[in-house]
């Protein structure tokens, strides 16, 4: 794991995403990949009094916009200890991000967190997590560090899902102090048990000790923050699943849950 894309956006999570990047790019001895991805670009328009016309002020404002955030970033990682670009497209950040993850080793963005109107969007998590080849850190906006080498907690279903993101985060998981694999109990039958799951870590020269939770009445994604405040997690890796390719409905209640509550890092894949 060496290469990281940062989305960059004036949003409110974005100094806590670039605070976990760089962490993150750190931890791993990488490269920072910082992309901007912004879909205004000059249109033109017809009327029927005076022919054609440029949407020019528009353009204007979202460019200099686009150039006091960049030079406001650049300022800030030239004072940083991790080598890094900065990359600026013309194309939707759903689409940008997806298409720059083929050769990007994990995406950091923003949980959906708050119901402020800066916040980021949840159909944009669900566009890149579902289209991305590569792992997403999800980190709420009042986080401002991501700690690879402290404990982890695997959050384990028994689902494909699961087994993709455990798959993602071994590279993370190798550095962890400590990590715990904890499967909730529900009426529910698992097709790969936690045993299996911790065996695949053994392969790769990773201990895991395993815990099993109860529902009951309580919300499993409430059971999973639970147990991560207990074990003093640094961040919870799991699988995001949905069947609904709505935007707004595209995760399950766990997934959909988390992301807009959850108080440490996700590291997340489809």
């Amino acid at each position: 794991m060496k290469s990281v894309l940062l989305y960059i956006a004036d949003d409110s999570g974005l100094e806590a995403r670039l605070q976990a990047a760089l962490d993150l790019t750190r931890s791993v001895g990488g490269h920072l990949h910082c992309l901007r991805a912004n879909p205004y670009n000059p249109q033109m328009a017809f009327d029927g009094v005076t022919g054609m016309s440029v949407m020019y002020d528009i353009s204007k404002m979202s460019r200099e916009l686009d150039e006091k955030l960049r030079a406001d970033i650049e300022k800030r990682l030239a004072g940083e200890d991790v080598s890094w670009d900065y990359r600026e497209e013309n194309i939707d950040p759903s689409r940008g991000l997806s298409k720059n993850s083929a050769l990007i080793d994990i995406i950091v963005l923003s949980s959906a967190s708050g119901d402020r109107d800066t916040a980021l969007p949840l159909g944009l998590l669900g566009d890149v997590l579902f289209n991305a080849t590569a792992p997403v850190v999800v980190q709420p906006d009042g986080v401002k560090k991501f700690d690879a080498c402290g404990p982890a907690l695997v959050a384990w279903n028994g689902s494909l899902e699961s087994g993709n993101a455990l798959r993602a985060a071994v590279p993370l998981l190798k550095m962890s102090s400590d990590v715990h694999i904890l499967t909730v109990e529900e009426d529910k039958d698992h097709d790969l048990p936690q045993l299996a799951a911790s065996e695949y870590l053994a392969y790769h020269g990773i201990k895991s000790v395993l815990h099993s939770a109860s529902a009951g009445k309580t919300p499993v994604d409430a059971v999973l923050a639970a147990e991560a405040k207990n074990m003093n997690a640094e961040y919870i890796v799991m699988g995001a699943y949905g069947h609904s390719r709505a935007r707004e409905f595209l995760f399950g209640g766990v997934t959909r849950n988390l992301f807009k509550n959850c108080h440490i890092p996700l590291v997340v894949s489809h």
